[in-house]
């Protein structure tokens, strides 16, 4: 249910081709399929398009870990960070992982109002090569 929801409510994921396929505490997974739209100029997947799908995947690994409270809290995406370290061509994967547990994110969001914490996302192609390596600071308060 929160994978759909994450998909109907962030339009532009969805409008550069971005899949959201996996949603678990502190986990996430989310494709970006190779299409015309995303590609740049040499015919490989634009920085872009492939930014967007790591923020997505971080996306889901913060939401999984705020799952039961999700409705109650405001996450934004604080900073973030890419190296892009190889061309990536055809389907590319991201994996996020919070840099915390659940259980102290969530403690520390009830004793102070707000938590900040770190997703690490790796991106790779068909083959397993990472191509890309993302950080997303997400702080995530409590709803007014």
């Amino acid at each position: 249910m929160i994978r759909d929801q994450i998909s109907a409510n962030v339009p532009f994921a969805k409008h550069a081709g971005i899949t959201l396929t996996e949603l678990t505490d502190g986990g996430g997974s989310a494709e970006l399929g190779e299409q015309a739209e995303t590609q740049n100029h040499i015919g490989s997947q634009h920085a872009g398009a492939l930014f967007t799908l790591g923020e997505t995947a971080s996306g889901a690994a913060m939401a999984g870990c705020f799952a039961p409270i999700l409705l109650s809290v405001r996450p934004v995406a604080a900073k973030a960070s890419i190296k892009y370290l190889k061309i990536a061509k055809g389907p590319i994967y991201a994996k996020a992982v919070t840099s915390r547990s659940s259980k102290d994110l969530q403690a520390e969001l009830e004793a102070n109002g707000h938590t900040l914490f770190t997703v690490d996302v790796s991106l790779n192609d068909q083959s397993g090569r990472v191509v890309a390596e993302m950080v997303v600071d997400w702080h995530v308060s409590k709803a007014t």
